[in-house]
């Protein structure tokens, strides 16, 4: 039964004089009464009443949730992607000429007489425990030559992201404030030149100039522990450099398009009316509502100076993650391959994640819910 009060709507009873009114939850349905009592609420409950009472936790921890069961699957694919391959590494390792049963013994060694769903599972739970397994080709620990190679390749992304971000950034805010001007168009053409050309191509430009022809800088780009700072940093001029390019031109421009959508905002329009400069008006008006948009690309970009530096460092010879596995590849090395795999997969997810999570925080309606 229905019965409307003056002002504040549709209140819904039972019939029953009396009785309290029961409440409606947000999406209109009524709610049902618990014959357990509210101590007695679990599961769906309690996650409802969690949502409404921390929406913000709420959405950190979905993405928490799904940023985990995504890794997984994507183990599982990396792990049944390289089962699927043809061939194996005891034939690759023991030649055309080798018998049956010394592949046997090979495989029987390696456990590939086992079957895939234990060896999956295996692989997992070391994983999961920091222990990737022994090389099959060095027969030396997949984890300690991670750790050497991973600090290389994070020292070389490190310094690419302190370089290319705040340019991004501040090039995107001097496009706007200067649209469809001269810098503004001269920028452009810049980005869409930088975007056209692959990092190979970029990397070896760079090569044939700054290292065969000018003699500037140092090739090939290899590091090891006993070099001092300013000579790791004059190693890695080149790889840095082809990774800035190759990043700097998208964040550029995504930068200059998220801007540009608020800078026709009618508080915008008010700043200008009351005689505000421009570049005023887009560092303290229209960058800090254009910050989630441009965070997500910074994170992409992030995540490919992680994940996507394969090729420029093969292309310098640099001893990274990505040479690591490139040479891995070659010799059927599959503790290795998978390894690096689920690592790459990782930082692109988990730099995904962050990149939601701070967008989510960036947005005032969900800092200060209602």
């Amino acid at each position: 039964m229905t019965e409307s009060g003056p002002m504040t709507g549709p209140v819904l009873t039972d019939g029953t004089a009396g009785e309290q009114p029961r409440s409606a939850d947000l999406s209109g349905v009524p709610a049902k009464p618990n014959p357990t009592g509210a101590d007695g609420e679990i599961g769906g409950s309690f996650w409802r009443r969690f949502v409404f009472r921390r929406p913000l936790a709420a959405l950190i921890l979905q993405r928490l949730g799904l940023s985990v069961g995504l890794l997984f699957a994507v183990s599982l694919m990396i792990f049944g992607g390289i089962e699927a391959l043809p061939g194996d590494f005891a034939t690759t390792y023991l030649g055309q000429s080798a018998t049956p049963q010394a592949v046997e013994n090979i495989r029987k060694d390696l456990g590939l007489d086992r079957p895939w769903s234990e060896r999956y599972l295996n692989w997992l739970g070391g994983a999961v425990k920091g222990d990737f397994g022994t090389s099959w080709a060095s027969k030396n620990s997949v984890s300690e030559q991670i750790g050497n190679r991973l600090g290389n390749s994070l020292f070389l992304a490190f310094f690419a992201a302190l370089i290319s971000v705040p340019l991004a950034v501040g090039l995107g805010m001097l496009a706007v404030q200067f649209r469809n001007r001269m810098p503004d168009k001269i920028i452009n053409v810049i980005s869409l030149a930088a975007i056209s050309l692959p990092e190979f191509f970029i990397g070896y430009l760079l090569i044939m100039f700054f290292a065969v022809k000018w003699g500037v800088a140092t090739f090939p780009a290899t590091v090891y522990d006993s070099m001092s700072f300013t000579e790791r940093l004059s190693a890695i001029a080149l790889p840095v450099a082809t990774l800035v390019l190759v990043v700097l031109a998208h964040m550029m421009r995504m930068t200059r398009a998220a801007i540009l959508n608020v800078m026709s905002s009618a508080y915008v329009e008010t700043a200008e009316l009351k005689g505000l400069g421009t570049f005023r008006i887009i560092a303290r008006h229209a960058a800090p509502n254009a910050v989630a948009p441009v965070i997500n690309v910074i994170a992409l970009n992030l995540a490919y100076l992680v994940v996507g530096v394969v090729v420029v460092e093969v292309v310098f010879v640099y001893p990274g993650m990505g040479q690591y596995m490139v040479d891995a590849v070659t010799v059927r090395d599959m503790p290795v391959v998978q390894a690096c795999g689920l690592i790459f997969a990782a930082f692109y997810i988990f730099l995904n994640m962050a990149a939601d999570i701070l967008a989510i925080l960036a947005n005032p309606r969900l800092r200060h819910p209602r």
